[in-house]
């Protein structure tokens, strides 16, 4: 029995590699044409039902979304609101507050201007100094009470070292009788309000005198 023989177009043997080309060409015709081939009904009609039954759980899912959405806008706006009226609340209690303590501290001077008035009343009248000397000095006391409970203290340095975190050197005196750096003079005392320096005390500050002790 003869052999049979592959030809190509040029009427010659057949090569392994135009064999393989002819089946590529074969399978790519075979896949164009189940490509082209119509569905089937039954499956076409089976995922346009689930294509549809999808695009509704979508539009669920957004409408969810949605609302979702416009309820957290809803709750920051109210958080915001209420932060903002918590705010104002805040702000009208602390000037309220300023206002008492203001009007607390007003009420306790008071006493000390109808005892200075009297005094100067008492000079208008011709009385005698010693009288208007004991009579400023007790409203002179009255005076640091009404500082006193305010949590006010004075600062008078007298005799002690300079302390710059306390007072204010306005001078300088020459002295080697103190150590050097001693206040020598209170030129005006100095307060502080619950511990904190509200006006340092103005001094005169020895110098030439020996180096002061650690």
């Amino acid at each position: 029995m003869a052999e049979r023989k592959h030809t190509g177009s040029g009427g010659g043997p057949v090569s392994e590699h135009e064999r393989r080309d002819d089946r590529a060409a074969e399978a790519v015709r075979e896949d164009v044409s189940a490509a082209s081939a119509p569905l089937d009904p039954e499956l076409e009609a089976d995922l346009g039902a689930e294509l549809d039954l999808r695009g509704d759980q979508l539009q669920a899912e957004l409408e969810a979304a949605r609302q979702e959405a416009a309820e957290h806008l809803e709750t920051a706006q109210r958080v915001r609101a209420e932060f903002e009226n918590y705010r104002k609340r805040v702000a009208r209690d602390q000037a309220e507050m300023a206002a008492r303590a203001g009007e607390r501290i007003i009420v306790e001077l008071l006493p000390v201007l109808d005892n200075l008035e009297r005094a100067i009343d008492h000079v208008t009248a011709g009385g005698d100094l010693k009288q208007l000397l004991q009579g400023v000095e007790m409203v002179h006391k009255q005076m640091l009470g009404v500082l006193a409970k305010e949590g006010v203290e004075a600062i008078d340095p007298f005799g002690q070292p300079f302390d710059p975190a306390r007072h204010q050197a306005v001078g300088q005196r020459e002295d080697a009788s103190v150590p050097e750096g001693t206040v020598l003079e209170v030129y005006q005392k100095g307060y502080s309000l619950a511990g904190r320096i509200i006006r340092p005390a103005m001094v005169v500050v020895s110098v030439g005198g020996q180096a002061a002790k650690e």
